[in-house]
């Protein structure tokens, strides 16, 4: 049987809304050029954090089996939006950041490829939509 998730979206007002994630609010708004106050992020980059957030907790899950120890580690995606209505993002790219001494290359990209192909959920439904590229960046120190 499927387990559902759910999220609720309050109107407060003008074009700001309260969002309750697994007990955590977050506030979502436009910019004052359409009614908004600026209050809190608008609703499409929820989507790259949610890539950027389920790729970066698989690939750090998977580095600590192999005893990988990282210092740093970012991850960055980009996404390409359309011109015409529906805006939408069409192209997503994430760069993966991460920063050690004598990191061992093979073993980073098999987290990765691990992640994006076998384990984060948000990745598997977005390339049904759309271009998922990606990038690994390794930085000594």
């Amino acid at each position: 049987m499927s387990k559902i998730e759910s999220v609720t979206t309050k109107w407060l007002n003008n074009m700001a809304f309260e969002t309750d994630i697994n007990g955590h609010k977050i506030i979502i708004d436009a910019v004052p050029e359409v009614g908004g106050e600026n209050l809190g992020p608008r609703p499409k980059p929820f989507m790259l954090a949610a890539l950027g957030g389920c790729t970066a907790m698989d690939v750090i899950s998977i580095l600590r089996k192999m005893h990988v120890e990282v210092a740093k580690f970012n991850v960055t995606v980009d996404g390409d939006l359309t011109e015409e209505f529906p805006k939408h993002f069409f192209k997503m790219h994430v760069t993966y950041e991460f920063t050690g001494i004598d990191l061992p290359l093979d073993k980073l990209q098999k987290a990765v490829s691990l992640s994006e192909e076998k384990y984060c959920g948000v990745s598997a439904v977005y390339k049904k939509a759309m271009e998922i590229t990606s990038e690994i960046k390794v930085i000594e120190g």
